[in-house]
């Protein structure tokens, strides 16, 4: 093939936008949480997916164990805006995670194709902590709370727990389930094999399982599957984030801040590495 045909159909081929979804996900409430996937850092990513020219599809590759229920609808609701607005196909691919939020992320696609050892599925809701009460009062230290509102000390990880918090909390955990339980079927309908009994249990299953029970389409890579839709001339356009010239040069930081932001950094990963050993991952 000469040159000025092979330009011809490099320029004519159907472009599909990759999107990463890496990590476990979480709020911004740090300079160093861009490092978690949450709406902040990620919105620029999701616009710029269904900007790029000629597009045909956008793929997903979701590789995450889950994390903010709130960030996992927020990117999952911006990404099918975008996609109905634009008319555009979404397809999602799970690497070795796409469980709870990440499964929640995984349902913005119109399809989910996943690698036979992918762990998925997780639909439900966790929330963990520490109690220290007995700690401090070993050592002799004194708790003290002031608040106007006899509420603002809810679960308190410095003070013994409460019926009635446990129960509060138990209450919004399953809102957000019933919420969670919504989406999936909205997004599976009637692909989801709902005579399953531990579905929407909080269970998790390798792939080829979630797709037996309708969680999954299929098995397939990005690549292969965007092939066998649109041709061996589809070209894969990796979305990426993008850092401006001073931050690549100087970093994230400045040195006044550097040892905080240390302690920042250490404290998300422990948080994300945590998140991960529910999957045993």
């Amino acid at each position: 093939m000469d040159l000025k045909r092979f330009l011809l159909r490099q320029k004519n081929a159907p472009r599909v936008a990759v999107l990463r979804l890496d990590g476990a996900i979480g709020p911004s409430t740090s300079r160093l949480r861009g490092t978690m996937l949450n709406i902040h850092a990620q919105a620029a990513r999701i616009e710029r997916a269904f900007k790029i020219r000629k597009l045909s599809a956008v793929a997903l590759v979701v590789n995450s164990p889950g994390g903010s229920a709130v960030q996992s609808a927020l990117i999952a609701s911006r990404i099918r805006a975008l996609a109905e607005e634009n008319d555009v196909p979404v397809f999602a691919f799970a690497e070795d995670a796409a469980a709870s939020g990440g499964y929640w992320l995984a349902c913005a696609g119109d399809e989910i194709y996943v690698n036979e050892a992918s762990i998925v599925g997780s639909i439900g809701v966790i929330s963990s902590g520490f109690g220290f009460q007995e700690l401090i009062a070993r050592y002799g230290i004194e708790r003290r709370v002031y608040a106007a509102g006899e509420n603002k000390a809810v679960l308190d990880p410095f003070l013994p727990e409460r019926p009635e918090d446990i129960e509060r909390l138990k209450e919004s955990q399953s809102a957000v389930h019933d919420n969670f339980i919504a989406y999936v079927r909205a997004r599976r309908g009637e692909r989801l094999h709902e005579d399953t009994p531990d579905l929407f249990t909080g269970a998790f299953w390798t792939g080829q399982k979630a797709v037996e029970l309708g969680l999954a389409d299929a098995v397939g890579d990005v690549r292969s599957v965007m092939r066998e839709k649109y041709g061996n001339d589809v070209r894969l356009v990796p979305v990426a984030e993008r850092r401006s010239f001073l931050r690549s040069v100087f970093g994230r930081t400045r040195a006044p801040a550097i040892e905080a932001d240390l302690a920042d950094r250490v404290l998300t990963a422990v948080e994300e590495r945590l998140i991960w050993s529910r999957l045993g991952l």
